[in-house]
């Protein structure tokens, strides 16, 4: 019965690492553009909520699995 709680946990896991690779490869893209200080700094804030929503989900899913195999 908890192997769902698992199987869920990691899928939000997975998906939370996902989003830490897409914003890594944004700021990455940016570098590379050859931005000046203030317009790298601004596209660096704009992907700090996404990059925090990421690892929030990942600690989550994590947690859920933990909790899954505590339970089982």
């Amino acid at each position: 019965m908890f192997e769902f709680i698992i199987w869920g946990g990691a899928a939000v896991s997975l998906a939370g690492l996902a989003g830490l690779v897409w914003c890594i490869l944004r700021v990455m893209k940016a570098r590379k553009a050859g931005l000046s200080d203030d317009e790298l700094r601004e596209a660096v804030q704009s992907v700090l909520p996404w990059n925090l929503a990421s690892l929030f989900l990942s600690v989550i899913g994590l947690m859920m699995v933990i909790l899954g195999i505590s339970l089982g």
